[in-house]
């Protein structure tokens, strides 16, 4: 658990406070109540109205454009990054050439080597650095790795995960960078595996306790789309980690049902499975009745200042997320995602305007977790053989 509150208020700068940064200026918010955290400074290309900082008119933040500045002129201790996928690397090294520590969003960077330059700058520069998995902080993670240990579902097989979400035409206008793979020479790789459903890859990765780069031995990458998008949006990927075993993810935004995305451990007498969102674990396993526990969780922002104060182990180090990142790799290198024909998917009406569906995906991204199988080995009709990336 946390030991906050602390006993000064660590002074933050939030990079990016629209869109999901609006989720962490509420979350400052919460905790500079509690006395544990300043809004020092919001950098935004358009400064933030007077509606926008409503919860903080008591003592606005100063706000800015340039970063580094902003970083200079406040004092700032610690950032919290929420950026467009293309900026987190520069916003980072910035941060990290003044001592500033980090809680940057997901996914940390667009490519591998980009990832290994902030590895390097925070490691130089001495500077804690936070990759917003929120899923990490839950402590449901230790309580099933605890389960796996006893033998409670016998030898673990593998680890699965299914994500269906629903996302419309609207979400992929809502930024320049939205949907993209790249943006000019600048890759961007806003794919579903590598974004909107990145928590069901790194938290089945952080579950099989093989979240560094050299945990993965090889990436199968299935990319498809139906939006009219450069990017996946309905998206299968295999990892064969060193010690053999198999993560299945299956994932697509283009569901007939929106549902909670899950991870599944496998093990030859049971399987546990994890709603990550919702903090929820379902246990079953030969012998007995299936034994169902919702658990707390740790904000991921609270952990890095308890880090910087009390020295509390970081919950999400950037190396943790490594494996992660070469997924972001594998579909980065991968061809470009294949369209659907369109007999697979039909139009359907939303609140605000229209989505696509692809028909039958549903079943297809849940049977891809239960069996730690490929569309293409599920015999889904317009999927095609794997793209193996080992490097």
């Amino acid at each position: 658990m946390s030991s906050l509150p602390t006993t000064t208020p660590v002074p933050i700068v939030l990079a990016g406070a629209r869109g999901h940064g609006r989720w962490h200026l509420a979350n400052i918010r919460r905790l500079q109540d509690l006395g544990v955290v300043r809004l020092a400074g919001v950098c935004e290309l358009h400064p933030l109205d007077a509606v926008e900082l409503a919860d903080f008119a008591r003592e606005l933040p100063e706000q800015g454009a340039d970063f580094g500045a902003l970083l200079d002129s406040t004092g700032a201790r610690a950032a919290v990054i929420c950026t467009p996928i293309q900026t987190h690397t520069e916003l980072a090294l910035t941060a990290a050439g003044r001592g500033v520590h980090l809680l940057l969003e997901k996914p940390p960077a667009a490519t591998l080597a980009d990832f290994e330059r902030i590895l390097a700058g925070v490691r130089n520069a001495s500077v804690a650095c936070q990759v917003g998995f929120q899923s990490f902080g839950s402590h449901a993670v230790p309580a099933i790795r605890e389960l796996v240990r006893d033998g409670a579902i016998g030898t673990v097989r593998g680890y699965g995960a299914a994500g269906a979400w629903v996302r419309d035409d609207a979400y992929y206008r809502r930024a320049p960078w939205a949907g993209r793979r790249r943006i000019g020479g600048t890759d961007v790789v806003d794919g579903v595996l590598t974004n909107p459903l990145a928590h069901a890859v790194a938290t089945a990765l952080e579950l099989a306790d093989s979240g560094t780069a050299q945990d993965i031995a090889s990436v199968e990458t299935e990319l498809f789309r139906a939006h009219d998008i450069e990017a996946d949006d309905t998206s299968c990927a295999r990892l064969t980690t060193t010690s053999g075993l198999p993560v299945t993810v299956a994932v697509t935004l283009c569901a007939e049902q929106a549902g909670e995305p899950y991870v599944i451990v496998h093990g030859d007498r049971g399987r546990i499975t994890f709603w990550y969102k919702q903090d929820r674990v379902l246990v079953q396993r030969a012998g007995h009745g299936p034994e169902e526990t919702v658990h707390d969780r740790t904000d991921l922002l609270e952990n890095l200042v308890d880090h910087l104060t009390h020295g509390t182990a970081l919950l999400v180090p950037p190396h943790r997320t490594g494996a992660f990142m070469r997924v972001v790799e594998a579909v980065r290198t991968a061809p470009e995602p294949l369209a659907l024909p369109s007999d697979a998917w039909r139009t359907a009406l939303t609140g605000g305007g229209t989505r696509r569906v692809v028909r039958g995906i549903d079943a297809a991204v849940a049977a891809g977790a239960d069996t730690l199988t490929l569309f293409s080995e599920l015999g889904v009709p317009w999927a095609l053989p794997t793209e193996v990336s080992s490097s």
